[in-house]
């Protein structure tokens, strides 16, 4: 389902013509509720840098949500080293003093950058214990994908593959704010919990084993 489709469904099962502006954020609502809901591998993206010397801090991407696994590798190529997820208060206890350096084993959030007296949007990472040389890292993050009100193609992966889940909640929120009846905004609501359970099964289950590791799934028979 591409976004003008998706906007005909909504105005149809709503029997109601909505402002696209209004429309934009029924949709924008749905979106966040289920990349919040479900771990779809689509959520994920992954990108490469580097980690600089004596500087115990390292910038997240501007469209990070939240960390999946953070590597570090010797600059120009080597074995990859996975940094563990702790929080400021361990660094500071584990690593008193910034000008103590060695390879980091360790990677917190620490919050927006700061420039001057600029305090950025963006978070940035603390590393333990400072970069003793410079070296190659590999971030694997989640992300917001690009809503499908503003995609050049009209399709994103979840129009695409999810369509029933995109649209009850997309419903849901159009009730919402249509102050519908309680009755149908109940139905809605149920139909997008059936939708999001059939999701989660393949963004929190199937998209996470295989056969070989799990064996074929089976029914029970009695």
């Amino acid at each position: 389902m591409n976004y003008s489709q998706l906007v005909v469904a909504i105005s149809d099962y709503a029997e109601n013509t909505f402002q696209t502006v209004d429309v934009n954020l029924f949709i924008t609502q749905a979106e966040q509720r289920i990349y919040n809901t479900v771990q779809f591998p689509s959520l994920r993206k992954n990108v490469t840098g580097n980690i600089t010397a004596n500087n115990k801090y390292l910038a997240c991407p501007t469209d990070f949500l939240a960390p999946y696994s953070l590597a570090i590798f010797p600059y120009g190529g080597g074995d990859y080293t996975y940094l563990l997820n702790k929080d400021v208060n361990f660094m500071r206890e584990a690593y008193p003093n910034p000008t103590s350096t060695g390879t980091p084993k360790y990677y917190g959030l620490f919050g927006p950058a700061v420039s001057g007296s600029t305090i950025s949007n963006e978070l940035t990472f603390i590393l333990g214990p400072t970069p003793d040389t410079t070296y190659s890292a590999e971030l694997h993050y989640y992300y917001y994908p690009e809503s499908i009100t503003t995609a050049s193609s009209g399709q994103t992966w979840l129009g695409d593959n999810f369509d029933s889940v995109l649209l009850y909640g997309s419903l849901v929120e159009a009730y919402t704010y249509m102050k519908g009846e309680a009755d149908m905004m109940q139905l809605y609501d149920t139909k997008y919990r059936e939708a999001l359970a059939i999701a989660k099964r393949l963004g929190d289950g199937l998209e996470k084993q295989d056969s070989y590791r799990n064996g074929t799934y089976r029914v029970p028979v009695r």
